[in-house]
């Protein structure tokens, strides 16, 4: 059996993909046979093609799952583990860009004084907000 290409395996369905994979393993069993048996140098440089042939076939199969799977639960409140968004843990509790700032409305001192102003205040994730407030910047006093 020849080298699979992923794009040729991404066209067939789900039931031809674990076929064709049942075959790769059975084909992989009997060149493992024939290596133990002392087989042809050409059977046993097959073993290497039919390994990373059956690891396409598994990896097209899990992704096509997968975006199924994402497909399927889009617009649903919460996803599964596994089908979020990777990212690092750093960037995965940062707040938002439309987080980062609020908006404060300062209210009018009097009535005349015009309209409310409005300003941006950024705001701090709640680790960062205890850091400032319990390890407050250094003040060091300097010798003449």
């Amino acid at each position: 059996m020849a080298s699979l290409k992923a794009s040729e395996l991404r066209t067939k369905p789900k039931n031809e993909l674990v076929k064709q994979l049942t075959a790769l393993k059975s084909e992989l069993s009997e060149l493992r046979v024939a290596k133990v048996c002392g087989g042809a140098p050409a059977k046993l440089a097959k073993i290497k093609v039919v390994r990373k042939s059956i690891a396409r076939v598994l990896t097209v199969y899990n992704q096509t799952q997968k975006s199924k799977l994402r497909e399927m639960l889009k617009n649903k409140k919460y996803l599964p583990k596994d089908l979020r968004a990777k990212k690092t843990r750093a960037i995965r509790r940062r707040l938002t860009k439309g987080e980062e700032y609020q908006r404060i409305v300062a209210q009018p001192l009097s009535d005349k004084s015009g309209p409310a102003s409005r300003k941006f205040q950024k705001r701090m994730t709640l680790r960062a907000a205890k850091k400032a407030a319990n390890f407050p910047p250094r003040k060091y006093a300097l010798k003449a």
